[in-house]
């Protein structure tokens, strides 16, 4: 058990990625029904794999649990170095869940280039745990590069008809970003005596003017991946474009590397700047919050109007991270793992009317209830949890960050609050001429209602909505030492 533990790590990372490669060998669509049940073995042991995380745990300290490390390319002195605390506890377990789910969803809707299409989120898995793992600079840089090929490869070539440009734009978009980011771990790597330890960063002295620059090379690789405005236009094209797996993922996983690169990286190593632009950053958070909620409520394609939802919510998880407060920042990890039900869920009913009708426009529907009236019960409940309902994980995370944010500022709180009104407008919106209403086009009489894959997708999405919103004390208990160790590193100035 103690080996077990020793390289449980690096079995959650790798473990999937050699999955996707055995996938990809099944070789073409004649052997779809092989590459199917193979991808959801491997993603199903992945996450009984990373169960003992969770179950393992230490919540009483907030040092590095699970360290692997050990050297890797010794010239430069970059190592092989892995740990999770209770801020990524959550997100590994977030990722496994949720690539069950997409395989599962995929299960008959991808028809061509099976193998490919599981290959490439098995593989893309394991990166992005790579990601919430990595404790050496350069580990975590490739982690955060590769992960781009398999998203970039699902979107171009499972997408719709502007796949490709939508495809380009992301990559540009975040790579572009990313080498700024480059530029700041090698500059670290020579003040640190030729370390890329990401630990050992938090505790270099670096003048003011040095912590700026620093922060805003991470800046723009992380609010790109976040996105915050005004680097976010990648995103609707992006979710617009991609199959319903490639949008749960995206939305629910992607957008989370980036406030944990702010969380990991950039706000532990350069505390004095990270309070300097906290008034931009919450700034920037606020009107992510509101504006683009506005955005949202004219949109006309349901996908695009979810998209624009999740820029919302995530500016929501920026300002609870930069008022520098415990339990808006509490309330900013849950409200990463809520909305990664949450938006997952609400892109996984969406695909599931899109595969009947091949439609995501929300005028093509109207009265799916009288049809479809299970398939509508999950979508009203998931539109509510996005609204915030209380009960359900959305209103636990902005709960807590208006909670926390109200004792900082309370015009930030009150801003911040309007999301709840406008949320729940654009929302509803979409609910009542999506759901409701007099069935006015033929093709909506025919809909046959949700099948026992689908049932159980959403259903197990429903129940983890609902377990968050209900009993939120276990997660709130794995991240608490984590949050209240990164808080009192962040309140100490390196000047």
């Amino acid at each position: 058990m103690n080996l077990f533990n020793e390289h449980l790590l690096s079995l959650l990372i790798w473990f999937p990625v050699v999955g996707g490669i055995l996938v990809l060998a099944t070789g073409g669509d004649r052997q779809a029904m092989a590459a199917r049940w193979l991808a959801l073995v491997f993603s199903v042991v992945t996450f009984v794999l990373s169960v003992p995380l969770w179950t393992g745990f230490n919540r009483s300290t907030a040092d590095m649990q699970f360290v692997e490390r050990s050297p890797w390319i010794e010239r430069f002195h970059i190592e092989y170095f892995l740990g999770v605390d209770g801020i990524s506890v959550p997100l590994v377990l977030l990722t496994t869940i949720l690539t069950i789910v997409v395989v599962v969803a995929g299960w008959k809707v991808i028809q061509t280039r099976v193998a490919q299409y599981f290959a490439a989120f098995l593989i893309m898995e394991g990166l992005m745990i790579g990601v919430f793992c990595a404790l050496d600079g350069i580990l975590f840089y490739l982690f955060w590069e590769a992960m781009l090929i398999p998203m970039f490869l699902i979107v171009g070539v499972w997408g719709g008809p502007n796949r490709v440009y939508a495809a380009i734009k992301f990559f540009l978009y975040t790579l572009l970003g990313s080498l700024l980011m480059l530029v700041a771990l090698l500059y670290l790597y020579q003040v640190s005596e030729r370390s890329f330890d990401l630990l050992a960063f938090h505790h270099l002295p670096l003048t003011g003017g040095v912590q700026t620059l620093i922060f805003l090379a991470f800046f723009a690789a992380f609010a790109v991946k976040i996105p915050m405005v005004p680097v976010h236009t990648w995103l609707p094209d992006a979710h617009v474009e991609a199959p319903t797996g490639g949008s749960v993922i995206l939305a629910a996983i992607t957008l989370k590397m980036g406030a944990y690169g702010f969380l990991r990286i950039a706000m532990p190593i350069a505390p004095d700047a990270a309070h300097q632009f906290a008034p931009l950053v919450v700034g920037l958070s606020l009107l992510a919050v509101v504006y683009i909620a506005l955005i949202a409520l004219m949109q006309q394609d349901m996908k695009k109007l979810i998209a624009y939802s999740s820029i919302s919510h995530m500016g929501f998880v920026t300002l609870g991270l930069f008022v520098f407060e415990t339990r808006a920042m509490e309330g900013a990890i849950v409200q990463m793992i809520s909305h990664g039900f949450v938006s997952g869920a609400l892109f996984l009913c969406v695909g599931v009317l899109y595969d009947r009708l091949h439609s995501r426009e929300i005028a093509t529907y109207g009265g799916v209830m009288k049809v479809m009236p299970v398939f509508a019960f999950f979508m009203v409940f998931f539109a509510m949890a996005n609204a915030g309902l209380p009960g359900t994980s959305g209103f636990v995370g902005e709960f807590l960050v208006i909670l926390g944010t109200f004792s900082v500022n309370a015009w930030y709180a009150a801003i911040a609050a309007l999301t709840l009104i406008v949320g729940a407008a654009y929302t509803l919106w979409m609910v009542k001429r999506v759901v409701f209403g007099e069935i006015n086009n033929p093709k909506v009489s025919e809909l046959k209602d949700l099948d026992r894959r689908e049932f159980g997708v959403l259903l197990g999405m429903a129940l983890g909505v609902l377990i968050i919103g209900i009993w939120p004390a276990p997660l709130l208990d794995v991240m608490r030492v984590s949050v209240d160790q990164l808080l009192t590193h962040l309140a100490v100035s390196k000047l």
